[in-house]
């Protein structure tokens, strides 16, 4: 039986943070296009994401490259030679968004769907199939269930986000930035109305809730649930973060990478996608770098509580809880709680005002804590740590190294020896070197052994070696060291050959699928004519323009699956909870106000505009 090769998939805000993440296990990366990302402060140079793909590649990890916004009819033809060069340096794939993008004359650089697209149902990704999608990344507000239905059904690589910063909003289906603001999350530059705090009315003025993040989601974290996603049909695990700094990237990408391992060390018929053993030189811990707090984010429903979902204090990054206050002196204070704090840590709390307040630890004694400038604190008040010092300082070191196993094989020869390496992935390097034999007077076998493992800082690591002679020849070590550095050449040139990208999936035109909609609203986001071709073509008749090219009145502004009904525990449905205000509520923000209205039906609340 043919083992189900499966990718962790990690973020890369620039090269330097891709090869970190490959080193400390992921088995691909995505990284930003220079311009046409959906994270526009995200983007790389055309050599800096070659330098990824060069260093990826040598384990045959992949390197995607986000260009998943939507296109004007003006940007196509820089989107197309973009494509093109991104093709030439050896991308093994585009994240995007714009069905326009298939309709361009770009090489045959295989596509993936990103999230932006809207990917929920199983007519929708096997559209995307049937329309050359190599692979589909899922809306993350997919549960187990769901996404196993669309597996049964489809045979496309299916990508599911497992851990990072949640859109409140279905992705690509936000307009609140671009209405308000002039500033379109579908080309990449949120201006995130979700994180602000608002106050909750109902329709007669009556205020539910004060000063509440209530748009603002908590950080997704499935780690406990990687084995039932491989089982629903997952092949592809994203970490979100091409916004984030190196060291959560190391962190969160060895949490997985581990968690996964041990997955497959018990489940032979799952495989690693790429080449190579990772050894962390440190303890991931998820809670120790960025987040907002956890959240599984509905990939089992029946455990989802209903606080579990939001960040009502703040949308910033709370950190781990380390203890409370004990008591207050002059200059300092004493914590009650088990976490060693250390100098320099970083500690914040909520203040009276209900604002999260930060400071800096500069120094401790067991229990006693002194502050750079002394905080307004109360007894009691609960700590948090959101930078931890001795983590960081550990992080900005090699904190991992990946390495191929090599089987090494020494044979003799008439007129001198043969070197061979075989790589785990059995990718072989030959050569015959002729030279004198000299007889050795003790035994030479184990210091052989010994200068040919020494492969120091290459990316191989020797598994075995073994001898196919008998006698006891002597060689010098100085030869052997050289034989050692050409094979490790050799080696690393026959597996950059023998590295095989995935190419565009070919459409067959005469079997042409219909997209699963006549009509398309804005909510299509089609916002040049290659698009509108794309869609026409597959027998869409109706097609209105992208949000950002015609404003759409009175329409809906976002779309979620996180319902304030259910998280403040008035749900008609789930919580059998009966109506305690009345309809519709409002959000309000300093002169912002949002009208809430519920889709029970689809257990979905929508946000318009006042």
């Amino acid at each position: 039986m043919q083992p189900k090769y499966i990718e962790l998939l990690a973020p890369a805000k620039n090269a330097e943070t891709g090869i970190e993440a490959i080193r400390h296990g992921a088995d691909a990366v995505f990284i930003g296009a220079p311009q046409f990302s959906a994270r526009s402060a995200a983007g790389n140079s055309i050599e800096e994401i070659a330098e990824l793909v060069e260093f990826a590649h040598l384990f045959h990890a992949r390197v995607y490259v986000a260009f998943n916004t939507i296109l004007t009819d003006e940007q196509l033809a820089e989107a197309q030679a973009m494509i093109t060069e991104l093709y030439n340096i050896g991308v093994d794939a585009l994240i995007v968004q714009d069905m326009g993008i298939l309709e361009l004359e770009i090489p045959p650089i295989a596509l993936h769907a990103s999230t932006q697209a809207d990917n929920r149902t199983p007519e929708k990704v096997e559209f995307l199939s049937s329309a050359g999608f190599s692979q589909v990344v899922l809306a993350r507000e997919l549960g187990i269930p769901q996404i196993k239905a669309i597996s049964d059904k489809v045979d496309v690589p299916l990508e599911v986000f497992v851990h990072g910063a949640l859109c409140v909003s279905y992705s690509g289906q936000c307009y609140i930035s671009q209405a308000y603001a002039g500033r379109s999350a579908n080309r990449g530059d949120c201006s995130q109305f979700c994180r602000l705090p608002y106050r909750l009315e109902d329709s007669t003025g009556k205020v539910m809730s004060r000063n509440s993040h209530m748009l603002s989601l908590k950080d997704m974290n499935r780690s406990d649930s990687l084995e039932e996603l491989l089982d629903a049909g997952v092949v592809s695990f994203k970490i979100e973060g091409r916004l984030k700094e190196i060291s959560y990237v190391k962190n969160v990408t060895t949490t997985y990478r581990k968690k996964l391992d041990e997955i497959f060390a018990r489940r032979p018929e799952f495989k690693r996608l790429s080449s190579g053993t990772t050894r962390a030189l440190f303890t991931p811990a998820p809670e120790r770098t960025f987040n907002r707090g956890f959240t599984n984010y509905y990939v089992d429903r029946k455990t989802q509580a209903p606080q579990q979902l939001w960040n009502y204090d703040s949308p910033k990054a709370m950190g781990e809880p380390v203890g409370t206050v004990k008591a207050i002196y002059g200059n300092h204070f004493t914590v009650a709680g088990t976490v060693q704090l250390n100098n320099g840590d970083g500690l914040c709390f909520m203040n009276e005002q209900g604002d999260l307040t930060g400071f800096r630890v500069n120094r401790v004694e067991e229990n006693r804590v002194f502050p750079a400038e002394m905080p307004k604190l109360m007894p009691k008040t609960e700590l948090f740590r959101n930078w931890d010092q001795e983590f960081e300082k550990l992080l900005s070191k090699p904190s991992a190294e990946r390495k191929i196993d090599v089987r090494i094989a020494l044979d003799e020869t008439p007129d001198g020896f043969q070197l061979t390496f075989t790589c785990e992935n059995d990718f072989t390097a030959v050569q015959t070197f002729e030279c004198e034999k000299q007889t050795a007077q003790t035994p030479q076998k184990e210091n052989i052994t010994k200068q040919l493992s020494k492969l120091g800082n290459t990316i191989f690591k020797a598994k075995e070696v073994k001898f196919g002679f008998e006698n006891e020849w002597f060689i010098p070590a100085s030869q052997l060291a050289e034989w050692r550095r050409i094979l490790v050449e050799e080696l690393l040139k026959v597996r950059k050959v023998g590295y095989k990208r995935d190419l565009r999936k070919p459409v067959d035109e005469s079997k042409r699928v219909p997209y699963p909609e006549k009509k398309l609203t804005y909510l299509g986001n089609v916002a040049n004519a290659k698009a509108e071709l794309f869609y026409r073509k597959h027998e869409v008749t109706e097609i209105a323009p992208a949000f950002e090219l015609k404003p759409e009145k009175n329409a809906p502004l976002m779309f979620t699956k996180h319902c304030v009904k259910y998280s403040l525990k008035i749900c008609p449905v789930h919580q059998k909870k009966s109506e305690e205000f009345t309809e519709p509520f409002y959000i309000h923000n300093d002169g912002l106000r949002f009208r809430l209205e519920f889709d029970c039906k689809n257990c979905q609340m929508l946000v318009f505009g006042d």
